[in-house]
C-alpha cells in the first residue's frame, strides 16, 4: 500500500504527527502495541468507530477499548474513578493492562454497547503512546484481526486482510509481548481479572492487596467471548506435568489423523521426530512462549492440516494468560491428562 511506513529501525516524529492527524480526523491507522497490532481510529467519533466496526467485521455487541496517554486523559473519559482504581493505573500504566471504568457522556456508545463503562489502557509501546500524544485523543484500538481470527503479532501476519480499508500501516516489527493486555473491573474495590494478560494475577495483588480471576457477568466487556480465535482447523489442547503422559497421548491421538501438527515446546520437539512440530519457546521462558505463540499456531495453519495438537504450559502467572488464549482457541477442547 502506498501510505506506510517503516518503523522497525526508527522513525521521524514528523511522520507519526501526519499520522495522528489521520487518526484524529477519523482514518483507520494500523500500527503496533507492546501486546499486539491494533487498528486505530478517533475514539470520541461516533462515525470513525462505526467504520472500524465494519472493517473488523466486529459485533456492535462487543465494546472496544480506548487507548490514552495520561492520567488526566482518562479523568476526561471517566467518572466516580476509585481510590483503588487510580491505584491500580498509577502502578501498572503504562503496560499491557485495560481497566474498566465508569464512562462519561464524551465517549460514544458504539464504542460501549452502550453500556455505562469504558476500557482504557495507557500502552507501553512509544509508536502508539506518541500516536495517542500528537492526535490529542484517546484512540480507539482493537486489536488488528477480522473477528473470530488471532491477533497480529507481526505486521505481515495482518496487512493483506486490511490494505485495501486503512488510511495508513505502520510496521513497527514483531510486538514485544504477543497477547492482548490484561483486562480488569474493580468491584466493591476488589479487581476482578476478566480476561488474563501479562499482568499477572500477583502483580495485581501486589498493588491492591486482593485480587479475583474471572467473574461470571462478562456481559458488554471486551473480547471475553470464548470463540474469540479460530484457526478453522479442528484443535485440541493438552496438558499434564508429566511430560511423558502428555506427549504419549499426543502421539496416541496422532494415529486418529492423516495430517497433525503439533505445536511444542522446545524441549518437547524431539517426542516428535517423525511428524510435523512447529515449537513455540522453551516451557521455561513463558515470556517468549506467549510472544512467539500466535505466530507459531499461524505457522501450524499454514501446513493445512487436519487437526492441530497443542502442548499446554502450567496455569500459573503468565501461563494463565497462555492458557486461557489456547483454551479459547480450541474452543474449550481440552484435554488434562
Amino acid at each position: 500500500m502506498e501510505k506506510y511506513l517503516d518503523a522497525k529501525n526508527g522513525y521521524n516524529e514528523e511522520s507519526l504527527r501526519e499520522i495522528a492527524t489521520i487518526i484524529k480526523n477519523g482514518g483507520l491507522v494500523l500500527f503496533p502495541t507492546e501486546t499486539v497490532y491494533g487498528i486505530g481510529t478517533n475514539g470520541l467519533d461516533h462515525n470513525a468507530v462505526k467504520k472500524l466496526y465494519r472493517v473488523k467485521k466486529r459485533s456492535f455487541e462487543n465494546p472496544i477499548n480506548l487507548l490514552v496517554n495520561n492520567l488526566k486523559m482518562v479523568e476526561g473519559l471517566a467518572d466516580n474513578i476509585s481510590p483503588v482504581e487510580y491505584k491500580l493505573m498509577k502502578a501498572l500504566f503504562p503496560g499491557p493492562f485495560t481497566i474498566i471504568l465508569q464512562k462519561k457522556d464524551i465517549v460514544p456508545s458504539v464504542l460501549t454497547a452502550n453500556s455505562n463503562y469504558v476500557g482504557v489502557r495507557m500502552p507501553n509501546n512509544e509508536i502508539a503512546r506518541k500516536l495517542v500524544e500528537f492526535s490529542g485523543i484517546p484512540i480507539a484500538a482493537p486489536s488488528a484481526n477480522i473477528s473470530g481470527e488471532l491477533s497480529a503479532t507481526e505486521f505481515n501476519d495482518i496487512i493483506d486482510k486490511f490494505s485495501n480499508s486503512l488510511d495508513f500501516a505502520i510496521d513497527g516489527g514483531k510486538t514485544n509481548l504477543g497477547i492482548e493486555s490484561t483486562i480488569v473491573k474493580v468491584i466493591n474495590e476488589v479487581p476482578h481479572i476478566l480476561r488474563p494478560g501479562s499482568i499477572t494475577p500477583e502483580q495485581i495483588k501486589d498493588v491492591a492487596g486482593n485480587v479475583v480471576l474471572g467473574e461470571k457477568n462478562n456481559s458488554n466487556l471486551p473480547s471475553l467471548n470464548l470463540a474469540h480465535y479460530q484457526l478453522n482447523v479442528p484443535s485440541i489442547l493438552f496438558f499434564n506435568k508429566d511430560t511423558q503422559k502428555m506427549v504419549n497421548k499426543i502421539l496416541d491421538l496422532c494415529q486418529n489423523y492423516k495430517k497433525p501438527v503439533i505445536v511444542s515446546s522446545t524441549e518437547n520437539a524431539e517426542y516428535y521426530s517423525n511428524l510435523p512440530v512447529v515449537t513455540v519457546a522453551s516451557k521455561y521462558d513463558l515470556e517468549n512462549y506467549s510472544k512467539n505463540l500466535f505466530s507459531s499456531l499461524r505457522k501450524a495453519a499454514s501446513f493445512n492440516p487436519d487437526v492441530i495438537l497443542i502442548e499446554g504450559v502450567k496455569n500459573e502467572g503468565l501461563g494463565i494468560a497462555i492458557m486461557n488464549r489456547l483454551v479459547n482457541l480450541c474452543n474449550e477442547n481440552y484435554v488434562e491428562i
